[in-house]
Protein backbone atom coordinates (compact mmCIF):
# COMPACT_ATOMS: atom_id res chain seq x y z
CA UNK A 1 0.00 0.00 0.00
CA UNK A 2 0.94 3.34 -1.05
CA UNK A 3 0.89 4.75 2.52
CA UNK A 4 3.71 1.86 3.85
CA UNK A 5 6.06 2.80 1.23
CA UNK A 6 9.55 4.21 3.18
CA UNK A 7 10.45 7.67 1.38
CA UNK A 8 13.06 9.88 1.89
CA UNK A 9 11.98 14.21 1.89
CA UNK A 10 15.51 15.97 0.84
CA UNK A 11 15.73 19.76 1.44
CA UNK A 12 18.60 21.48 -0.05
CA UNK A 13 18.91 24.74 1.90
CA UNK A 14 21.17 27.93 2.46
CA UNK A 15 20.88 30.85 4.28
CA UNK A 16 23.36 33.84 4.35
CA UNK A 17 21.53 34.48 8.53
CA UNK A 18 20.61 32.77 10.87
CA UNK A 19 17.24 32.69 12.01
CA UNK A 20 13.89 33.08 10.00
CA UNK A 21 12.93 29.45 9.65
CA UNK A 22 9.36 30.59 11.01
CA UNK A 23 7.30 26.70 11.26
CA UNK A 24 10.06 25.24 8.89
CA UNK A 25 11.16 22.90 12.05
CA UNK A 26 7.97 22.39 13.45
CA UNK A 27 7.19 21.09 9.67
CA UNK A 28 9.85 18.96 9.53
CA UNK A 29 9.15 17.06 12.60
CA UNK A 30 5.58 16.19 10.87
CA UNK A 31 7.03 15.16 7.78
CA UNK A 32 9.70 13.13 9.88
CA UNK A 33 6.19 11.02 10.83
CA UNK A 34 6.09 10.31 7.11
CA UNK A 35 9.18 9.49 5.68
CA UNK A 36 12.93 10.24 6.71
CA UNK A 37 14.12 13.87 6.55
CA UNK A 38 17.17 15.13 5.38
CA UNK A 39 18.21 18.64 5.49
CA UNK A 40 21.40 19.26 3.03
CA UNK A 41 22.94 23.13 4.32
CA UNK A 42 25.22 24.63 2.73
CA UNK A 43 25.11 27.72 4.75
CA UNK A 44 28.31 29.23 6.20
CA UNK A 45 29.57 27.13 9.30
CA UNK A 46 27.68 29.62 12.07
CA UNK A 47 24.77 29.82 10.41
CA UNK A 48 24.87 25.89 9.96
CA UNK A 49 25.40 25.20 13.52
CA UNK A 50 22.08 28.44 14.30
CA UNK A 51 20.13 25.50 12.12
CA UNK A 52 20.88 22.65 14.11
CA UNK A 53 20.04 23.65 17.46
CA UNK A 54 16.74 24.80 15.84
CA UNK A 55 15.98 22.08 14.06
CA UNK A 56 14.43 18.47 15.69
CA UNK A 57 16.25 15.53 16.21
CA UNK A 58 14.58 13.74 13.77
CA UNK A 59 15.57 15.60 11.29
CA UNK A 60 18.64 14.46 9.52
CA UNK A 61 21.28 17.95 8.57
CA UNK A 62 24.00 17.31 6.80
CA UNK A 63 26.51 19.54 4.68
CA UNK A 64 26.93 19.09 0.85
CA UNK A 65 29.39 17.12 -0.28
CA UNK A 66 29.07 18.22 -4.09
CA UNK A 67 30.57 21.25 -5.59
CA UNK A 68 28.53 23.42 -7.89
CA UNK A 69 27.29 26.44 -9.43
CA UNK A 70 23.59 25.79 -8.32
CA UNK A 71 24.27 25.29 -4.12
CA UNK A 72 20.30 23.78 -4.55
CA UNK A 73 21.54 20.77 -7.51
CA UNK A 74 24.42 20.34 -4.83
CA UNK A 75 22.32 19.61 -1.78
CA UNK A 76 19.86 17.21 -3.65
CA UNK A 77 22.64 15.42 -5.17
CA UNK A 78 24.27 14.71 -1.24
CA UNK A 79 20.65 13.58 -0.48
CA UNK A 80 20.25 11.32 -3.30
CA UNK A 81 23.37 9.86 -2.22
CA UNK A 82 22.65 9.55 1.50
CA UNK A 83 19.38 8.47 1.12
CA UNK A 84 18.60 4.66 1.25
CA UNK A 85 14.92 4.32 -0.20
CA UNK A 86 13.81 4.62 -4.00
CA UNK A 87 11.57 7.22 -3.62
CA UNK A 88 12.52 10.85 -2.53
CA UNK A 89 10.71 13.56 -2.76
CA UNK A 90 12.75 16.92 -3.36
CA UNK A 91 11.08 20.31 -1.92
CA UNK A 92 12.21 23.96 -1.71
CA UNK A 93 12.32 24.97 2.06
CA UNK A 94 8.71 26.92 1.54
CA UNK A 95 7.13 23.88 0.65
CA UNK A 96 4.25 22.63 2.57
CA UNK A 97 2.99 18.84 2.61
CA UNK A 98 0.43 17.26 4.01
CA UNK A 99 -0.01 13.79 5.08
CA UNK A 100 -2.28 12.74 2.52
CA UNK A 101 -0.93 14.79 -0.26
CA UNK A 102 2.52 13.41 0.74
CA UNK A 103 0.44 9.72 0.19
CA UNK A 104 -0.60 10.65 -3.15
CA UNK A 105 2.62 11.86 -4.60
CA UNK A 106 3.81 8.12 -3.57
CA UNK A 107 1.28 6.35 -4.80
CA UNK A 108 2.07 8.35 -8.53
CA UNK A 109 5.52 7.33 -7.91
CA UNK A 110 4.36 3.76 -7.76
CA UNK A 111 3.94 3.73 -11.40
CA UNK A 112 6.35 6.93 -12.57
CA UNK A 113 10.12 8.04 -12.26
CA UNK A 114 9.66 11.43 -11.93
CA UNK A 115 6.21 13.14 -10.42
CA UNK A 116 5.59 16.88 -11.01
CA UNK A 117 2.99 18.33 -8.51
CA UNK A 118 1.19 21.90 -8.86
CA UNK A 119 2.14 24.52 -6.00
CA UNK A 120 -0.44 27.19 -4.96
CA UNK A 121 0.57 29.90 -2.59
CA UNK A 122 -0.83 29.98 1.06
CA UNK A 123 -1.38 32.83 2.19
CA UNK A 124 -2.06 34.98 -0.96
CA UNK A 125 -0.55 38.80 -0.51
CA UNK A 126 -0.44 40.72 -3.64
CA UNK A 127 3.13 39.78 -4.72
CA UNK A 128 1.99 35.90 -4.61
CA UNK A 129 -0.85 36.85 -6.64
CA UNK A 130 1.14 38.10 -9.42
CA UNK A 131 3.30 35.17 -9.34
CA UNK A 132 0.04 33.08 -9.61
CA UNK A 133 -0.60 34.70 -12.89
CA UNK A 134 2.15 33.12 -14.18
CA UNK A 135 1.17 29.80 -12.71
CA UNK A 136 -2.14 29.72 -14.55
CA UNK A 137 -1.20 30.50 -17.66
CA UNK A 138 1.52 27.83 -17.48
CA UNK A 139 -1.14 25.23 -16.75
CA UNK A 140 -2.93 26.36 -19.56
CA UNK A 141 -0.16 26.31 -21.71
CA UNK A 142 0.67 22.97 -20.36
CA UNK A 143 1.81 22.66 -16.85
CA UNK A 144 3.43 24.51 -14.17
CA UNK A 145 7.19 23.61 -12.57
CA UNK A 146 7.03 23.85 -8.86
CA UNK A 147 9.19 23.81 -6.22
CA UNK A 148 9.02 20.10 -5.49
CA UNK A 149 9.09 17.13 -7.09
CA UNK A 150 9.13 13.12 -6.45
CA UNK A 151 11.58 11.07 -8.02
CA UNK A 152 12.69 7.53 -7.93
CA UNK A 153 16.35 7.90 -6.75
CA UNK A 154 17.64 4.51 -8.94
CA UNK A 155 16.73 6.35 -12.13
CA UNK A 156 18.86 9.57 -11.08
CA UNK A 157 21.58 7.58 -9.94
CA UNK A 158 21.71 5.02 -12.66
CA UNK A 159 21.58 8.70 -15.11
CA UNK A 160 24.91 9.73 -13.00
CA UNK A 161 22.97 12.78 -11.36
CA UNK A 162 22.07 16.07 -13.74
CA UNK A 163 24.09 18.87 -14.19
CA UNK A 164 24.22 21.43 -11.11
CA UNK A 165 25.83 24.58 -13.33
CA UNK A 166 22.04 25.62 -14.74
CA UNK A 167 19.66 27.75 -13.22
CA UNK A 168 16.43 25.92 -14.26
CA UNK A 169 17.23 22.79 -11.88
CA UNK A 170 14.30 21.71 -11.58
CA UNK A 171 13.27 21.54 -15.39
CA UNK A 172 17.50 19.66 -16.08
CA UNK A 173 16.24 16.82 -13.15
CA UNK A 174 13.25 16.02 -14.91
CA UNK A 175 14.62 16.16 -18.57
CA UNK A 176 17.77 13.77 -17.02
CA UNK A 177 14.77 11.12 -15.84
CA UNK A 178 13.67 11.37 -19.67
CA UNK A 179 16.75 11.07 -21.54
CA UNK A 180 17.59 8.18 -19.41
CA UNK A 181 14.24 6.57 -20.32
CA UNK A 182 12.38 7.54 -17.39
CA UNK A 183 8.40 8.30 -16.94
CA UNK A 184 7.26 11.74 -15.91
CA UNK A 185 3.88 11.85 -14.60
CA UNK A 186 2.52 16.00 -14.80
CA UNK A 187 -0.13 15.93 -11.52
CA UNK A 188 -1.46 19.05 -12.13
CA UNK A 189 -4.12 18.14 -9.62
CA UNK A 190 -1.46 17.11 -6.57
CA UNK A 191 -1.66 20.79 -4.38
CA UNK A 192 1.33 21.18 -2.46
CA UNK A 193 0.86 24.79 -0.83
CA UNK A 194 3.83 27.24 -0.62
CA UNK A 195 4.63 29.83 1.61
CA UNK A 196 5.36 33.02 -0.67
CA UNK A 197 8.99 34.90 -0.14
CA UNK A 198 9.30 38.47 0.64
CA UNK A 199 7.89 40.81 -1.59
CA UNK A 200 11.36 42.46 -1.87
CA UNK A 201 12.68 38.55 -2.58
CA UNK A 202 9.89 38.38 -5.19
CA UNK A 203 11.09 41.45 -6.82
CA UNK A 204 14.60 40.46 -6.87
CA UNK A 205 13.68 37.36 -8.75
CA UNK A 206 11.97 38.67 -11.79
CA UNK A 207 15.09 38.76 -14.34
CA UNK A 208 16.44 35.69 -12.76
CA UNK A 209 12.77 33.76 -13.33
CA UNK A 210 13.02 35.32 -17.35
CA UNK A 211 16.36 33.68 -17.92
CA UNK A 212 14.48 30.16 -17.14
CA UNK A 213 13.13 30.68 -20.46
CA UNK A 214 16.87 30.00 -22.36
CA UNK A 215 16.25 26.33 -21.43
CA UNK A 216 12.42 26.62 -23.61
CA UNK A 217 13.84 28.48 -26.80
CA UNK A 218 10.00 28.79 -28.16
CA UNK A 219 9.06 30.05 -25.14
CA UNK A 220 12.08 32.94 -24.87
CA UNK A 221 11.03 33.64 -28.55
CA UNK A 222 7.66 34.41 -28.04
CA UNK A 223 8.19 36.34 -24.84
CA UNK A 224 10.73 38.12 -26.62
CA UNK A 225 8.19 39.36 -29.41
CA UNK A 226 5.78 40.45 -27.07
CA UNK A 227 7.22 44.08 -26.27
CA UNK A 228 7.49 44.99 -30.10
CA UNK A 229 4.59 43.41 -31.13
CA UNK A 230 2.75 45.45 -28.55
CA UNK A 231 4.59 48.43 -29.08
CA UNK A 232 4.30 48.41 -33.25
CA UNK A 233 0.79 47.14 -32.88
CA UNK A 234 -0.43 49.61 -30.21
CA UNK A 235 0.59 52.51 -33.22
CA UNK A 236 -1.91 50.97 -35.91
CA UNK A 237 -4.71 49.74 -34.02
CA UNK A 238 -5.04 51.32 -30.49
CA UNK A 239 -7.58 48.87 -28.48
CA UNK A 240 -4.77 45.90 -28.99
CA UNK A 241 -3.38 46.77 -25.19
CA UNK A 242 -6.78 46.13 -23.96
CA UNK A 243 -7.58 43.38 -26.06
CA UNK A 244 -4.34 41.73 -25.31
CA UNK A 245 -4.79 42.20 -22.14
CA UNK A 246 -8.56 40.41 -21.59
CA UNK A 247 -6.53 37.50 -23.92
CA UNK A 248 -4.31 37.01 -21.27
CA UNK A 249 -7.02 36.75 -18.68
CA UNK A 250 -9.13 34.67 -20.77
CA UNK A 251 -5.98 32.56 -20.84
CA UNK A 252 -5.39 32.46 -17.18
CA UNK A 253 -8.87 31.35 -16.36
CA UNK A 254 -8.63 28.49 -18.58
CA UNK A 255 -5.88 27.70 -16.56
CA UNK A 256 -7.28 28.01 -13.25
CA UNK A 257 -10.20 26.50 -13.81
CA UNK A 258 -7.81 23.30 -15.40
CA UNK A 259 -7.57 20.04 -12.97
CA UNK A 260 -9.37 21.22 -10.00
CA UNK A 261 -7.42 24.58 -10.13
CA UNK A 262 -10.41 26.56 -8.94
CA UNK A 263 -9.81 24.50 -5.43
CA UNK A 264 -6.61 26.62 -4.78
CA UNK A 265 -6.66 29.36 -7.46
CA UNK A 266 -8.82 32.33 -6.47
CA UNK A 267 -11.17 34.02 -9.34
CA UNK A 268 -8.94 37.11 -8.74
CA UNK A 269 -5.51 35.45 -9.82
CA UNK A 270 -6.63 35.50 -13.29
CA UNK A 271 -6.66 39.00 -13.50
CA UNK A 272 -2.91 39.67 -12.76
CA UNK A 273 -1.86 37.93 -15.74
CA UNK A 274 -1.90 40.93 -18.41
CA UNK A 275 0.26 42.47 -15.14
CA UNK A 276 2.73 39.45 -15.17
CA UNK A 277 2.83 39.40 -18.84
CA UNK A 278 3.63 42.87 -18.80
CA UNK A 279 6.39 42.53 -16.81
CA UNK A 280 8.01 39.58 -18.47
CA UNK A 281 8.18 41.10 -21.63
CA UNK A 282 10.48 43.51 -19.91
CA UNK A 283 12.36 41.30 -18.06
CA UNK A 284 13.02 38.95 -20.36
CA UNK A 285 14.95 41.90 -22.67
CA UNK A 286 17.39 41.93 -19.01
CA UNK A 287 17.81 38.41 -19.32
CA UNK A 288 18.72 38.63 -23.00
CA UNK A 289 21.19 41.39 -22.04
CA UNK A 290 22.58 38.98 -18.62
CA UNK A 291 22.90 36.23 -21.28
CA UNK A 292 25.15 38.40 -23.62
CA UNK A 293 27.73 39.31 -21.31
CA UNK A 294 28.01 36.19 -19.42
CA UNK A 295 25.35 34.76 -17.20
CA UNK A 296 22.74 35.60 -15.10
CA UNK A 297 23.98 36.68 -11.08
CA UNK A 298 23.01 33.84 -8.63
CA UNK A 299 24.78 33.33 -5.24
CA UNK A 300 27.59 35.36 -5.85
CA UNK A 301 28.90 34.32 -8.98
CA UNK A 302 27.04 33.97 -12.62
CA UNK A 303 25.12 31.29 -14.44
CA UNK A 304 25.22 31.26 -18.03
CA UNK A 305 23.43 28.08 -18.99
CA UNK A 306 19.70 27.60 -17.99
CA UNK A 307 19.37 23.98 -19.01
CA UNK A 308 20.08 21.50 -21.25
CA UNK A 309 17.83 20.46 -24.04
CA UNK A 310 16.79 16.38 -24.15
CA UNK A 311 18.83 16.39 -27.25
CA UNK A 312 22.13 17.53 -25.55
CA UNK A 313 21.22 15.46 -22.81
CA UNK A 314 20.80 12.14 -24.21
CA UNK A 315 24.88 11.51 -25.58
CA UNK A 316 25.76 12.29 -22.01
CA UNK A 317 23.30 10.03 -19.69
CA UNK A 318 24.13 6.58 -19.35
CA UNK A 319 21.61 4.39 -20.92
CA UNK A 320 20.09 7.07 -22.07
CA UNK A 321 17.43 6.25 -24.73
Amino acid sequence: MPGEVRATYILPLKRGSAGGLADLPEYLARVAEWAKVLVVDGSAPEVFAAHSAEFPVCVGHVAPTHACLNGKVAGVLTGLELARTEFCVIADDDVRYTEPVFRRMLALLLTADVVRPQNYFEPLPWHARWDTARTLLNRALGADYPGTLGVRRSVLLRAGGYCGDVLFENLELIRTVRAAGGTEVRASDLFVARRPCSARHFLTQRVRQAYDGFAQPLRLASELALLPVLAAGTRWFRSLPVIAAAAAAGVAEIGRRRRRGTEVFPASSAVWAPIWLLERSVTVWAALWHRLTGGVPYAGTRISKAGHSLRELRPTVPGAR
